[in-house]
């Protein structure tokens, strides 16, 4: 087993537990639909996150030939992963049965905590480009980090529901974009 196949094995563990989280979230939902008050950015949003994942790593595969592996190149990796992970976890309330379920309560109460923890995956992304190869993200995929930042900073300062509704649908196209335009192909 090569150093890359090893390392993503604990990154792969930790994007899958992402993705259970969500999928946790919307068994929870299921379980309790008659009590779910619905917000239908949350569920976008928690679209998002997956998407999130699933992008990350799918991306993952791009460092199959990286050779100079260390452990700080390891943790910013994982950091990132990390990050994604408590998105995860935070995008859909834990609520146990014959709960009321207030989705629109639990996205405001959250969006600081959720879109901080999106600027700070989004900003360390950066970061983890430096550590592994040197330098900064740039091009058109800084353009992408620094629109995902701007919405992800937009979201921490208002509360406005419009504002909140308008980003949750602008986040899917433009990470679908985003997805499009760099990471079509698995390599």
């Amino acid at each position: 087993m090569d150093a890359f196949s090893y390392l993503a094995v604990l990154v792969s563990v930790v994007l899958g537990l992402a993705i259970q989280q969500v999928l946790q979230g919307y068994r929870a939902l299921a379980l309790n639909r008659r009590h779910v008050d619905a917000y239908w950015p949350s569920i976008a949003w928690s679209v998002n996150v997956l998407i999130m994942v699933v992008q990350n790593w799918w991306s993952l595969f791009g460092l199959a030939d990286y050779r100079d592996w260390t452990f700080a190149a390891f943790a910013a990796l994982l950091i990132q992963t990390a990050g994604l992970y408590m998105m995860a976890g935070l995008v859909l309330p834990d609520t146990p049965p014959g709960e009321r379920i207030g989705l629109k309560a639990h996205y405001y109460r959250e969006r600081v905590t959720f879109f901080g923890l999106g600027l700070f995956t989004i900003i360390w992304s950066s970061v983890r480009e430096w550590i592994l190869f040197g330098e900064w993200v740039r091009g058109t995929n800084l353009a992408f980090h620094a629109l995902f930042a701007v919405m992800a900073l937009t979201a921490i300062l208002s509360r406005s529901e419009r504002v909140h509704a308008f980003l949750a649908a602008l986040m899917t196209g433009v990470f679908l974009l985003y997805i499009a335009l760099l990471f079509a192909r698995l390599g």
